[in-house]
């Protein structure tokens, strides 16, 4: 059950606005926080990058679970690694 204080604060089209701009900053800043450094330092190489790209499909063309999707990417690689 949401606060008073929210019900009255969501419905203000003032308070919408700048929730709405917070969203946005908070999804620019986790983007770079994974950019740099985690995809700078773990992205190397086409395989790397294959792995990444097939992780993001699972999640979000397909639905897949996220702890199927880590298992995955550990496995491939796993395989890179013995490549």
């Amino acid at each position: 059950m949401p606060l008073p204080f929210w019900n009255g604060f969501r419905k203000r089209t003032s308070a919408q606005a700048v929730m709405r701009g917070v969203n946005a900053a908070v999804v620019g800043l986790l983007g770079a926080a994974l950019y740099n450094p985690v995809w700078t330092s773990s992205v190397q190489t086409p395989g790397d990058f294959g792995i990444a790209v097939l992780g993001f499909v699972l999640l979000t063309a397909w639905k897949a679970p996220p702890l199927l999707v880590v298992a995955v990417s550990a496995a491939g690689g796993v395989l890179l690694a013995l490549l």
